[in-house]
């Protein structure tokens, strides 16, 4: 049974102009994670903007997908569209972090060890490969600026081809979401040329 809440929010995306369908799915907690738009008009990019807008009232870590009835995927990487971390945890008790990631409808899984820094972007980099990505960088250095909270992790990926290295910066409430969003911040540019 939908709550209130997820009833409002789907009806809001229902009254778009053009929407024809819309399918969800769900963290373990009830949350929307993923939105799927079915559509039928000649701006999808309009409706999926619009539908993020509605999407950040309701659940702000939610990736929305537009579906055009008559051309299939809009969202596609060209638009712009980029991997969306789902939900990043950590086991105390057996030093491990999961990453789920998505993108285009499609959820990532990894896992690793190494604590919440290094464990965190290893298992951003296994949840890429789990969504069909070739990554080739390996991890190399995983650094927070300083010992306290609220200060910015910077992740180093070293390239497997002979490319330049890759780097990337976040902060957030811990280390673990910061290391995961570092991981993807230096993939940005890499992911959206696939």
């Amino acid at each position: 049974m939908m709550s209130r809440t997820e009833e409002d929010f789907e009806l809001e995306l229902r009254s778009l102009p053009g929407v024809l369908g819309v399918g969800k799915s769900h963290l373990d907690n009830g949350d929307v994670d993923v939105v799927t738009l079915v559509v039928n008009t000649k701006d999808p990019t309009a409706i999926r903007n619009a539908a993020i807008q509605i999407a950040s009232l309701y659940y702000p870590e939610a990736v929305v997908v537009v579906e055009d009835a008559n051309h299939g995927l809009a969202s596609s990487r060209a638009e712009g569209a980029r991997v969306a971390l789902v939900r990043a945890d950590y086991d105390t008790t057996d030093g491990f972090c999961e990453v789920q990631l998505a993108i285009g409808g499609r959820t990532g899984i990894g896992r690793a060890g190494s604590g919440p820094l290094i464990g965190g972007a290893e298992a951003t980099l296994a949840a890429l490969r789990d969504l069909g990505y070739d990554v080739p960088f390996s991890l190399m250095t995983v650094t927070n600026v300083t010992n306290g909270r609220d200060w910015p992790v910077i992740v180093t990926l070293r390239s497997l081809s002979n490319d330049a290295d890759r780097f990337g910066i976040a902060r957030s409430e811990d280390d673990l979401i910061s290391a995961v969003k570092a991981t993807l911040d230096s993939l940005n540019r890499f992911l959206s040329t696939l």
